[in-house]
C-alpha cells in the first residue's frame, strides 16, 4: 500500500521538511558521486555499523572508533538507491508538512532528529554484531508517521494498491493505515531475528523504534499543549 495523500491542510510553508529533503537528496547524489572504494569508505564512516560498538575491539583493529556516536544521527541522511530515497522522501513530504505546521519548524527538526537517532538505537540493539552498514531515514519518518498519527486522530490517509490490472484506491482513517503498516514492521521485525546479521536487509526494527519514540514524543507535546501555550 503507498499513501498518496491525507486530509490534513498546511497553513504555513513547510521550510524545514523541504531543507531535510534537499539535504537528503544532496547527500544521495554525492554519494552516487563516489567511486565503490571511496563510497564503502564513506558508509563505514557516516552509516550505522553495530559491530563497531558491539565489538569495540574488532572496530579499532579495522580503523574504526566505538567512541563515534555521530552516525547514530548522519545515517539517517544515507540512501541505498533511488527507490529507496524517493519513498522515503515522499512518506517525509506527505506526514511531515502537517506535522511541522502543527509543531512549528525547530520543534519538527528536534523531533525529527530524536525518532532518527531512536530508531538507530533500537536497530543497534537488535543487531549488535552486524558489520552491515544501516542507513536511511526510515527511522525518523517512522517516528513523523507515529506524531502524526496521534496528533491527528481523525485525518484520512488515501492509498493505492498496486495490483495486476487497476491499482486499487482506497481512503483510510490514520488510524487503520498505521496499525497495518505498524503490523508490518512488527511481522517482518519478528521474523528477521534470527537472520544472519551479515546478510543485511531492512532495518525493521529502526522503523518500530523511530515510530515508538515519535508516539511517546508526540503523547508529550499533547499533554504538554492541555497544560499551558504550546507551538510556535
Amino acid at each position: 500500500m503507498i499513501p498518496f495523500r491525507t486530509s490534513v491542510d498546511a497553513h504555513r510553508s513547510p521550510v524545514m521538511t523541504m531543507t531535510l529533503i534537499v539535504i537528503n537528496v544532496s547527500v544521495f547524489f554525492i554519494q552516487l558521486g563516489m567511486t565503490p572504494e571511496q563510497h564503502l569508505r564513506f558508509l563505514y564512516q557516516y552509516a550505522l555499523v553495530p559491530a563497531v560498538y558491539g565489538a569495540p575491539e574488532a572496530a579499532r583493529a579495522a580503523g574504526l572508533d566505538p567512541h563515534n556516536y555521530l552516525p547514530l544521527i548522519t545515517n539517517t541522511f544515507l540512501h541505498g538507491g533511488f527507490l529507496h530515497i524517493i519513498f522515503n522522501m515522499w512518506m517525509l513530504w506527505l506526514f511531515g508538512v502537517p506535522l511541522e505546521d502543527r509543531l512549528g519548524p525547530w520543534r519538527f527538526l528536534l523531533f525529527y532528529l530524536a525518532a532518527g537517532t531512536a530508531g538507530s538505537l533500537t536497530h543497534l540493539g537488535f543487531n549488535l554484531y552486524s558489520t552491515v552498514p544501516a542507513l536511511g531515514a526510515s527511522g525518523a519518518i517512522a517516528g513523523v508517521l507515529g506524531g502524526f498519527t496521534w496528533l491527528f486522530p481523525r485525518a484520512k490517509v488515501s492509498v493505492v494498491i498496486p495490483i495486476i490490472i487497476v491499482p486499487l484506491i482506497l481512503q483510510w482513517p490514520a488510524l487503520v493505515f498505521t496499525a497495518l503498516w505498524l503490523t508490518l514492521q512488527v511481522i517482518q521485525g519478528t521474523a528477521a531475528l534470527g537472520a544472519d546479521p551479515a546478510t543485511g536487509g531492512i532495518a525493521w526494527w529502526a522503523h518500530i523504534g523511530g515510530f515508538a519514540a515519535g508516539l511517546a514524543i508526540a503523547v508529550w507535546l499533547r499533554a504538554g499543549r492541555r497544560r499551558g501555550p504550546w507551538g510556535s
